[in-house]
């Protein structure tokens, strides 16, 4: 008895009487898909690899706000820009024997406007293998590297817990809520691509966000520097939680969790030269550990909750939160080791922002061009600008565009 598993392909040619039948899937974040060939051979493996670096690294990014590498910020861009190289040189390079065509008559276990993929249990458990080994490992890798070349340059301690859940205004909370939909959303897919039963790829995936920011919970739980958060657990849970819950509910992310970014540029020598010390200079550092400057989003596809209506079906109206006026985890001031403040702004209030406005679900949009696809799957991962209604300070307020 074959296990069946659908996805809706899109065909490329390859070269002279080489058709492939490619199979595009929505991954999470960086918001590559993860790219799978018709065949119980594997060629994703350069994908998932980058994959988990990618998102594991931003997810460390919003866990420390101000104690970031500049490195690491810079390594997070550059996996992004070689995983686009990698994936494309992969539909180019992959050789024909990988095209399966041997189970092609047998029925789909569900309507679509293409063939499904069916695969054999022989194909399943590889693929199963696959997933967990490589995940295992180049996890494992990573925390290695991690431990030596971050933890390693703080004083271990016995396992502690500390509450830093009054910092920052919750913009960090947010920051593991997003990263923990993220890598979940994302892991979920590869196991789809096992093809796996759909509860199954649901559970597996949807629980690897938070497990994987558990890990690194209990490594800050034997670092001085930090500790273990009950708060960043409890939002790593409701991260994954988000993804699960729907995909249970609707099979789709009729909801997605987004993220925005705009550099500020605060207009005062003093504040200019405070930020630079707290969040960094160059935009990788600002993208990552400016709060003041990041928007987190919750956006609802409309045509998902109203299928009879004739709304475009890319058409969303997204819900963000923001906060402003912070240059300090829970003040804005700060001390020299001797206890001596060399900055105190406390004139600046510090505050939230909620936001309503319209945005661009791109992976709604139809199309069969693969360097058009992989644009909008990254854009699917960020609020598109658009006009906001604002409020915040107890009133509201129109901006024009929102970033």
């Amino acid at each position: 008895m074959r296990q069946q598993f659908v996805h809706q392909p899109f065909l490329i040619t390859t070269g002279p009487g080489k058709r492939r039948r490619f199979y595009y899937k929505e991954l999470a974040g960086c918001w590559l898909r993860a790219f799978d060939f018709h065949s119980s051979s594997v060629v994703s493996l350069p994908c998932t690899t980058y994959h988990w670096a990618s998102f594991f690294t931003a997810s460390l990014k919003h866990h420390r706000c101000t104690g970031c590498s500049s490195i690491a910020g810079t390594v997070a861009t550059c996996v992004l820009v070689l995983a686009c190289a990698v994936s494309t040189v992969a539909q180019d390079t992959a050789v024909a024997s990988i095209c399966d065509t041997s189970v092609s008559h047998l029925s789909p276990i569900r309507a679509g406007d293409m063939p499904p993929l069916t695969l054999t249990p022989k194909q399943v458990r590889s693929r199963v293998r696959f997933v967990a080994i490589s995940n295992g490992l180049e996890y494992s890798a990573l925390l290695i590297a991690l431990n030596s070349e971050w933890y390693a340059d703080y004083p271990r301690s016995s396992f502690h817990f500390f509450n830093d859940n009054a910092e920052w205004l919750q913009m960090d909370k947010v920051g593991h809520l997003y990263s923990a939909y993220i890598e979940s959303r994302m892991s979920m897919e590869l196991w789809r691509w096992t093809g796996i039963d759909r509860k199954k790829r649901i559970w597996y995936g949807g629980l690897s966000g938070a497990f994987y920011q558990t890990i690194v919970e209990i490594l800050d739980g034997f670092s001085a520097q930090w500790g273990w958060s009950w708060g960043d657990f409890g939002t790593n849970i409701l991260g994954s939680g988000a993804l699960i819950a729907q995909e249970l509910a609707w099979d789709d992310q009729r909801i997605k969790l987004k993220f925005s970014f705009h550099k500020k540029n605060y207009k005062d020598g003093q504040l200019d030269a405070r930020a630079n010390k707290i969040f960094g200079k160059s935009i990788t550092e600002r993208f990552i550990k400016d709060y003041n400057a990041q928007t987190y989003w919750a956006s609802a596809n409309l045509r998902a909750f109203f299928p009879k209506s004739n709304l475009p079906p890319w058409l969303s109206v997204a819900v963000g939160y923001g906060s402003e006026g912070m240059f300090g985890a829970r003040s804005n001031t700060a001390k020299e080791e001797n206890g001596v403040i060399n900055f105190d702004r406390r004139d600046i209030q510090r505050y939230r922002q909620w936001y309503i406005s319209p945005d661009i679900d791109f992976s709604k949009i139809k199309t069969k061009k693969k360097g058009v696809k992989i644009l909008f799957t990254v854009l699917s991962g960020f609020k598109f600008p658009a006009p906001s209604l604002e409020f915040s300070k107890g009133k509201f307020k129109l901006n024009a565009l929102h970033f």
